[in-house]
């Protein structure tokens, strides 16, 4: 009976998902690159790779997380799996859970897999609370090359089924990354890291954390959508935004691996990211909304067009290659200059 409560719940998320109206600010909108005239470049001459999880990608880009768990799941994994190869990006699958105690589930997770081959870079993914051994097991399932550990305690608080216990979770992290061998990537589901939580996450070990700010997909509307009994559209607005987020964590240390999301959906998010703290960004609901409305055609012709343009922009900031655009000066202004 859970298995199967859990999996309407991934049909329902993405069909709220398509229907949210929810529209919070990244504040991407408050920082300020200089646009330089004379760059001295060729657009030939611009190199986007970068190295992510031991492996050299084509584009400071990943598909995050998204789904997995039913014959739905599996066609978007499939689709996006296609995407991450044509292009040489990371991907992430959704949630595992279901995949711990339902073994035909395993076929729309292991799909990724399958399509981007060894070289590609695929990333599992299960909820902080997990145990070592699910972790491992999540793990084997894709032949990962890293996990990600997502902190959502306002999803949680708003899902009528959901969890109201989170203590002991740090200590679970910190058991989990001192006996991983590839990396840990502990990641927000949208509501931002504050740099009291990057401090915490940084003492135990943790050196990848993926922001996932407000901006984008907003879990506190989707599972207000599923809860008939109270009336949660009075917080739509929680949260931390995504620039202010990045901005907050980079100043804990410059050895974390910073992973920018939530809301992610042009090549200026891309090109501001990286300038503001950044190492890559995770762009999960823009593509899914894009994949279900219009196809497979139109989602990869907008991962096409973003990353030529987001070549553009690095040439416009006098840069030629990641590590150069990681040290571009930036300014800040209005909302965003007052957080700070």
């Amino acid at each position: 009976m859970k298995k199967d409560i859990r999996r309407d719940r991934k049909k329902e998320h993405i069909e709220y998902y398509l229907k949210s109206t929810s529209k919070n600010k990244t504040l991407f909108e408050d920082v300020y690159i200089e646009h330089i005239s004379l760059p001295e470049l060729n657009l030939d001459e611009i190199d986007t790779k970068t190295t992510f999880l031991d492996k050299i990608i084509e584009y400071p880009i990943m598909i995050n997380a998204i789904t997995g768990g039913t014959e739905f799941s599996r066609e978007i994994n499939r689709d996006l799996s296609n995407i991450a190869k044509e292009y040489h990006i990371p991907i992430a699958v959704g949630s595992q859970t279901i995949a711990l105690k339902d073994k035909k589930s395993h076929e729309s997770f292991k799909i990724v897999r399958d399509i981007v081959g060894k070289e590609g870079v695929v990333i599992a993914n299960l909820n902080a609370s997990a145990s070592l051994d699910e972790v491992k097991y999540a793990m084997d399932i894709l032949d990962a090359d890293g996990i990600q550990l997502h902190l959502n305690p306002a999803q949680e608080l708003v899902m009528k089924e959901g969890d109201r216990n989170f203590k002991g979770i740090l200590d679970n992290i910190q058991n989990i990354v001192s006996h991983m061998e590839k990396p840990v990537i502990i990641k927000e589901v949208g509501f931002g890291i504050a740099k009291e939580v990057a401090e915490m996450l940084y003492n135990v070990g943790v050196k990848y954390i993926d922001v996932s700010g407000i901006g984008g997909t907003n879990f506190i509307e989707i599972e207000d959508r599923r809860n008939d009994q109270i009336d949660f559209s009075d917080i739509y607005c929680w949260g931390i935004p995504t620039a202010l987020s990045l901005i907050q964590c980079r100043s804990v240390s410059e050895d974390i691996i910073l992973i920018s999301s939530g809301g992610i959906k042009t090549s200026i998010d891309i090109i501001k990211s990286l300038c503001i703290g950044g190492d890559l960004v995770g762009i999960s609901g823009e593509i899914l909304r894009l994949l279900i409305e219009g196809g497979y055609d139109r989602a990869d012709k907008y991962i096409k067009e973003l990353m030529y343009k987001f070549k553009i922009l690095v040439l416009l900031t006098g840069n030629k290659n990641i590590e150069e655009l990681k040290k571009t000066p930036y300014k800040v202004k209005g909302e965003l200059k007052d957080l700070l």
